[in-house]
């Protein structure tokens, strides 16, 4: 719902920083694969169980990573492997921040368990939106420039990374957000199907 907003504040530094990477010879991939390990490395130290707010820094890199993956391929040239890297990579961080709570108490299990259930479904949804828009030949540029065919929704990547933010600022609350979380991603899922039998059917 917000990434459209966000796009517009953030485009331009990310694609500022991007091109200077670029010109350095950085490439998207790079970026990509060090995003994912500074998100993994976040999940790692909540896992761990030490202080969650330890995790809060890599776990923002991270998504400053992801964005800038996107910058430095508009830089030297997207490639549709870049594209599934991406998304794969950005699937992976998001399974393994609730993996990651659930891990370091037991007690959260049921509650992860729906809120990976959640994300999974919403994640399907996604996927089939935009491969059904793809052999339509639909584009849009609502959520930036994009490999794959970004559909709005109620809960998208901003508000999954305030999510996760709250969750290491209130780790004793996961129960609770990730339940009510993980009804607004079905809610996401279920406006998406509705979309798709619209557009689709």
């Amino acid at each position: 719902m917000l990434d459209g907003w966000m796009r517009r504040i953030i485009d331009a530094p990310l694609n500022t920083a991007g091109r200077r990477l670029a010109a350095r010879g950085v490439g998207a991939d790079a970026v990509t694969l060090a995003g994912l390990a500074l998100g993994l490395a976040a999940a790692g130290l909540i896992a761990a169980g030490g202080p969650t707010l330890w995790a809060l820094v890599p776990l923002l890199v991270s998504r400053l990573a992801d964005g800038l993956d996107g910058a430095v391929a508009r830089a030297r040239g997207k490639t549709d492997f870049g594209g599934f890297l991406d998304i794969t990579c950005d699937f992976l961080f998001y399974g393994a921040i609730p993996l990651a709570f659930v891990l370091r108490d037991a007690g959260n299990g049921a509650a992860g368990a729906f809120l990976l259930c959640s994300f999974y479904v919403n994640g399907a949804s996604f996927l089939g939106y935009a491969i059904l828009a793809e052999k339509r030949g639909l584009t849009t540029r609502a959520r930036g420039e994009k490999s794959l065919y970004f559909t709005a929704g109620l809960l998208e990547g901003t508000e999954t990374i305030v999510f996760f933010t709250l969750l290491c600022l209130w780790p004793y609350g996961f129960a609770p957000l990730a339940w009510g979380f993980g009804a607004l991603c079905f809610a996401t899922a279920l406006g998406r199907v509705a979309l798709a039998w619209r557009v689709f059917g």
